[in-house]
């Protein structure tokens, strides 16, 4: 038995050797699978990276290029990624992911185009209901934005003819008749040279009310009084700009100016403004705030810009004493300035007049501000660099005394006050309230005071820095994958929820402007940072429609606004506000989760937009994506 037992044990041979043999075997086989694992996921991830079209006839087929315009296949297929920078289709997470944001809208397939009486519908100016609102001092001008029961489900019209404007800088000069179908300031200011109509296009010879020899010899006029070449005027503010010519000739000296005027009888003038691709907004010096931080511009305008400056407690004057920089100028031409000279052609008595100006002069001493010069038909003052001599002056002059609330920044829908907004603390007579600004184009990259003070909270100088070099990667990842941003074809830019400033920043090599919008809900107000930084920008609730005419903007930077906003309206208003003020053939850049973007593309699918979702530019593994967005053309 022993011996049987013994032969059977050993039959087989070693149990341990057994036992090892199955062990490196499975050892084997776990790190084959293993190793092919990480192989097959590392070609997905490096397939995946980036997204593109396969050819130039898919992309024109992608970008909706079966239209009637004749410039818009080579211009809109030009916007998507081209084969050169990728190789597999756009991202596909429709089957993946439940989506709940304004869950009302997701009915919504194809959406219809407004009548052609809506070609240039601006909700917030809208006439018939402005004309509900009170008229004194100009009420029913200022934003009167449609009830929820009254947004338009629908697609503003383009013009039948209308076409894709000159590129800068032709632009500043020419601009399509067919887009912008107005003669009546071609006739009205016909001596002044405001606009021209000549053949299929509109002529903007540059002159105004009160320089018939041009915006440049004007501008040239004003640069002996003050240095305006130095870089250390920056930005400006042109109140009643007309056709903002005063502005486009600045741009040459580096000297980027916000222009605004009212929509009024003088017809079209902003979107004029904006046609040419000059920087310009809707507003008016009513009774509420211009939409703008305080110590924002280097320099404020009025040429005839028929403001009653004298009146209201000179209510409008402290208005521009708020928005001016510590040592920031005045310059106003026109009435009543060399009264003397132009009283008959003013239709106004001389006594009239002369009251008038000294109304005005009674006003600045009171402001604290000093007469720099007056000469010709220009008057110029200056905003003091701080108020040490002011707060001592309020002895002589009880009125208007300084503001107890420290909140001048307070900007959207609130009211002007009768009071001077006061200047940041400082420690001598010398010294600029608020701290000093680089000269441009220094001025850009260096630290803001705001920052600098850490008068914003949770904004240090580190994350400054960051934000800058993050936006100098992103706007090199777009310019890769969006050719016409290194094309000129691009000159009007909107950022919707700008931050910092970043991405205007580093788009500033390029020929175009930024209208950089700080969301009046934002955590933390920004806009003051962005004006320090040089660029210019606005307040804004994007749940409301945007003081522009419709199609006036050629590219709409959006990171972040549709999480900032779905909880709190309707997305699908906001993006039809998007297409209201979007060029046809415009593009438009999304930065979010890829919840929010597959929301946003299953919508403007039903808004004649072609686009496609993109990996971030650290590649797949990050949680937030890019899509890219092309407006398809088309005309009423």
């Amino acid at each position: 038995m022993k011996v049987n037992l013994m032969a059977k044990d050993y039959s087989g041979g070693s149990p341990k050797h057994h036992h090892l043999e199955q062990k490196r075997k499975r050892l084997t086989w776990i790190l084959g699978v293993s190793g092919l694992c990480v192989l097959f996921y590392v070609l997905g991830a490096w397939q995946n990276t980036t997204t593109t079209v396969t050819n130039k006839s898919e992309l024109s087929n992608k970008a909706g290029c079966d239209v009637a315009n004749p410039t818009a296949t080579k211009s809109q297929s030009s916007v998507l990624p081209s084969s050169t920078t990728s190789s597999t289709a756009s991202l596909d997470f429709e089957a993946h992911h439940q989506i709940g944001i304004n869950e009302t809208s997701s009915s919504i397939q194809k959406i219809p185009a407004c009548e052609m009486s809506y070609s240039e519908y601006t909700p917030c100016q809208h006439a018939p209901r402005s004309r509900k609102f009170d008229r004194a001092m100009l009420k029913y001008r200022e934003r009167h934005c449609p009830t929820k029961e009254e947004l338009l489900l629908c697609l503003i019209p383009p013009p039948p003819k209308y076409k894709n404007p000159f590129k800068w800088p032709q632009s500043r000069d020419y601009a399509w008749f067919d887009n912008i179908p107005h003669k009546e300031l071609s006739i009205e200011k016909a001596v002044q040279n405001w606009v021209q109509v000549e053949g299929d296009r509109l002529r903007f010879p540059g002159g105004g009310t009160m320089f018939p020899r041009g915006a440049d010899a004007y501008i040239d006029d004003i640069n002996e009084l003050i240095p305006l070449t130095k870089g250390k005027i920056r930005t400006a503010i042109d109140t009643g700009c007309g056709v903002a010519s005063w502005g486009a000739y600045l741009l040459k000296r580096d000297i980027l100016t916000m222009s605004f005027a009212p929509r009024d009888t003088h017809e079209a003038q902003v979107q004029f403004a904006l046609e040419r691709g000059v920087p310009a907004m809707i507003g008016i010096m009513a009774t509420q705030r211009l939409p703008y931080p305080a110590r924002a511009f280097d320099m404020a305008h009025c040429s005839r810009c028929l403001i009653p400056w004298h009146q209201y407690d000179g209510m409008y004057l402290i208005e521009v004493d708020r928005v001016l920089r510590p040592g920031g100028y005045w310059i106003l031409s026109g009435p009543p300035i060399n009264w003397k000279k132009y009283w008959r052609g003013w239709e106004r008595t001389q006594e009239d007049l002369k009251q008038e100006q000294d109304s005005i002069e009674d006003v600045v001493k009171r402001l604290c501000w000093k007469k720099v010069v007056e000469k010709g038909d220009l008057s110029i003052y200056q905003k003091p660099l701080n108020h040490i001599e002011c707060v001592k002056s309020r002895k002589t002059f009880k009125t208007p005394h300084i503001c107890k609330a420290d909140a001048a920044d307070n900007a959207w829908y609130t009211n002007m006050e009768k009071c001077i907004s006061p200047l940041p603390e400082v420690s001598s007579s010398d010294e600029i309230a608020g701290g000093a600004v680089e000269k441009w184009p220094e001025r850009a990259f260096a630290l803001p005071p705001r920052i600098s003070s850490g008068s914003i909270p949770g904004i240090t100088a580190e994350k400054f820095r960051e934000d800058n070099e993050l936006w100098k990667d992103r706007v090199s990842h777009y310019k890769r994958i969006m050719s016409p941003l290194a094309q000129g074809r691009y000159r009007n830019i909107m950022d919707m929820n700008a931050y910092l400033g970043g991405f205007a920043a580093a788009v500033m090599k390029y020929p175009v402007w930024v209208m950089n919008v700080v969301p009046s809900n934002s955590n933390h107000d920004t806009l003051g940072v962005i004006y320090e930084r040089g660029f210019i920008g606005t307040y804004q609730d994007w749940c409301e429609a945007f003081s522009t005419y419709p199609r006036t903007y050629d590219l709409i930077h959006a990171a972040g606004v549709f999480s900032i906003y779905q909880d709190r309206c309707d997305i699908t208003y906001i993006l039809l506000e998007m297409d209201r003020i979007l060029r046809p053939e415009g593009s438009v850049i999304f930065r979010d989760t890829v919840e929010v973007l597959v929301k946003i593309q299953s919508i403007t699918e039903g808004m004649r937009w072609k686009s496609q979702i993109m990996d971030h530019e650290s590649g797949p593994f990050n949680p937030e994506k890019i899509l890219v967005a092309v407006k398809t053309y088309w005309t009423g």
